[in-house]
Order: structure tokens, then sequence, then C-alpha cells
């Protein structure tokens, strides 16, 4: 098992916060008051997991962007193609209110795994890569599941 950069892996926990205060605060009503009161409410409950799930959707496909620049001709391109297609999920699947724009994040979160796979396989990404996207993707599916399902 190739290990994941410490610094890697803590900003990557770090933005799991967002994602974990939303669920909490949808959970909680007295938090969710307290939050929408000192923070706003943009910042409490499904609203800032939704945001903040098409946010990193979109950083997501400049990262696999990047992972493409690494490769050449048919691959590049399709690389390139496949980049865009997260940031293009999360505009277009994430209207229509909280409870199925959290299952349109839940889904592009999970598939974006299999391109996160795909760069991976060809050597793009790094080796510690999909140990890392398996890890907080779970927790993001399971954050949005909050909005999603309860």
């Amino acid at each position: 098992m190739t290990q994941i950069p410490r610094s890697a892996l803590l900003l990557g926990l770090a933005g799991l916060i967002p994602f974990l205060w939303g669920a909490i605060t949808h959970l909680l009503p007295d938090l969710a008051m307290w939050s929408a009161a000192t923070l706003g409410p943009r910042f409490t409950g499904p609203y800032v997991g939704l945001f903040y799930g098409a946010v990193i959707l979109s950083f997501m496909s400049g990262v696999l962007w990047g992972f493409a620049t690494r490769a050449s001709g048919q691959i590049a391109a399709t690389g390139y193609a496949l980049s865009v297609v997260p940031a293009l999920w999360a505009f277009f699947m994430t209207g229509g209110g909280p409870v199925s724009a959290a299952l349109n994040l839940m889904a592009g979160f999970v598939g974006i795994l299999g391109i996160d796979w795909l760069f991976w396989k060809q050597g793009l990404a790094p080796a510690w890569w999909m140990h890392l996207r398996v890890l907080l993707s779970a927790i993001v599916v399971l954050s949005l599941g909050v909005t999603a399902f309860l």
C-alpha cells in the first residue's frame, strides 16, 4: 500500500469540514439555529454541503485536467474530455431542490471515482491517489446522504 503524503491527507481531511458541518447541522436543530445566527444560513445544514459539493466537483475537474496534461495523443484528448465532466455535472445537476441536488452530487462523487481510477491506472495520478480519493469520497457521500435521506 502506498502511503498518502501527510500534507495531502491533512488538506483532504480538512476539505471534509464543510460536508461534515452541513450534515451535523442538518441533524442537530439547536446547532443549526446557532450556526444560522452566527455564521449565516448559507453555512448551515444542506446549503453548505450542497454548495461546497458543487465547488469541489468543479475543483476535481481542474485536478483531472492537470493529470491529462501528463499524457499525449488520444489518451490526453480523452483525459481532457473526461476532466470537464465533473464540473458540467455539478452545473447541470444541482438544481431542483436539496434532495435531488444531494442525490446528484452523491452520484457525481461516486462517478468521479471511475475517472480517478482511469487516470491512476494510466499512471497519470500518483500511486497513492486512489487510497485518498476513496476515503474522502466515502465521507462526502455519507455526509450528502444525510441531506438526501434524513
